[in-house]
């Protein structure tokens, strides 16, 4: 079967048992699921933000998947759902609500479903739901966003790529999350000596927060294949040159990984000319947010993909890559797979959960091999579901490595 290989170590994300070890209980099956009656179990708190679009229809496809995947590994959540975005906005007049933003910081790891919609499109910027995501992030201090972009045999046609461009793309994409020009100040609007209305932003990066992100991306390249490849415009901006040298610097303390630079314009082409080219890639925020998204449709489909956000210590943010779709929402069409991936993400990389991530990993293939599609990634041949069967197709093909000879 083929290998998601997200395999990343945690990376400032400790694991952090609030409760004390309960004795491991048995699932009401008895003899269908192995368990060790010594085993204790293991509990953490997942902080749930449904938010909007079809938000809520695919967290609660992966909070099934996640705490069935999880019981089999003698694990134990404790699920606490908060409004975020524009249901929050909705409820409380914010995107992020103090308590939303409080209940994330306490809890051990962070899965979010999707935020925005046409309805708050036109809110004042501190009132847009992107902005709660924005007071997140920096609430929960995550800085390396980690988005994988693999092309799986069973979707290679569903690629906008040929077949022979897009088979075997396996890359991983860090960006840096909470600096740049999304962040940084002077910002707003003015008037210019002529008296035109200007709006400004300013790109700005401090050595520490380069360094930072350097090494996260070093660390990923050198647990995957070795290749880093740091994305900037040093030709032209001064941010960048600043991160060219510091990259180049860090790159001192890990001699048994190749690093490249390239510009973003050229790695954008890159992208779509060459994929397999490249291993791991290093960039900063503006350009991650859109070589990210590019990247995920070599794959096929947005709705494949999930993230990880982490900081050097706390919660990390988990997610899938794509948006609210309001269009689809609530008509059950959702891909809920990302989102799936994106728990996965959560058990490796926040709670260092290996096993419970690749049961969770190994029945999206299996299900995938069994010809079940979201309306995104269906074709002639394949069984065509929605999200709640898809999700339940999942959980059966978790069940199914557990319903094997022992």
């Amino acid at each position: 079967m083929a290998s998601l290989q997200l395999s990343f170590k945690s990376l400032g994300a400790p694991c952090r048992h609030r409760n004390p070890p309960l004795p491991k209980q048995c699932p009401p099956k008895a003899g269908r699921i192995r368990c060790g009656a010594t085993a204790p179990a293991r509990r953490y708190s997942i902080t749930l933000l449904p938010g909007d679009g079809i938000g809520p229809e695919v967290i609660a496809v992966a909070r099934g998947v996640l705490s069935l995947a999880g019981s089999l590994e003698g694990i134990e959540f404790g699920f606490q759902e908060m409004p975020m975005g524009g249901a929050a906005l909705d409820l409380t007049g914010v995107p992020l609500p103090d308590e939303t933003l409080s209940a994330a910081q306490q809890s051990d790891a962070v899965l979010l479903g999707a935020i925005g919609g046409y309805k708050w499109d036109n809110n004042e910027k501190h009132l847009k739901p992107e902005t709660g995501l924005l007071q997140l992030r920096e609430g929960l201090k995550v800085f390396a966003n980690l988005r994988p972009a693999t092309v799986l045999p069973q979707l290679v046609d569903a690629s906008t790529l040929k077949k022979e461009v897009a088979e075997d793309v396996d890359l991983m994409v860090v960006r840096e999350l909470t600096g740049g020009i999304y962040f940084g100040k002077p910002r707003g609007f003015s008037s210019n000596q002529n008296g035109e209305e200007i709006g400004f932003n300013t790109e700005v990066y401090a050595t520490s927060e380069i360094d930072r992100i350097a090494r996260v991306a070093f660390e990923t390249a050198r647990k995957r294949r070795g290749k880093l490849c740091s994305v900037d415009k040093a030709n032209v901006l001064e941010a960048s040159m600043l991160w060219r040298r510091r990259v180049t610097a860090i790159a001192l303390e890990y001699p048994d990984v190749e690093l490249t630079h390239m510009y973003v314009d050229n790695a954008a082409m890159q992208l779509v000319r060459n994929p397999k080219q490249f291993d791991t890639i290093v960039t900063n925020n503006i350009f991650g947010d859109i070589l990210s998204d590019e990247a995920s449709m070599i794959t096929g489909s947005i709705g494949m993909l999930p993230s990880a956000s982490l900081g050097e210590k706390g919660p990390g943010l988990f997610e899938p890559i794509h948006g609210s779709a309001p269009d689809i929402a609530g008509q059950d069409k959702a891909n809920p797979l990302a989102t799936m991936l994106s728990a996965a993400m959560l058990l490796k990389y926040g709670l260092g959960e290996k096993n419970a991530a690749e049961r969770i990993e190994a029945a999206v293939l299996d299900t995938l091999n069994r010809g079940f599609r979201t309306g995104d990634i269906y074709s002639d041949g394949n069984t065509l579901v929605g999200c709640k069967q898809m999700g339940e197709e999942v959980l059966k093909s978790v069940e199914s490595e557990i319903l094997a000879p022992l």
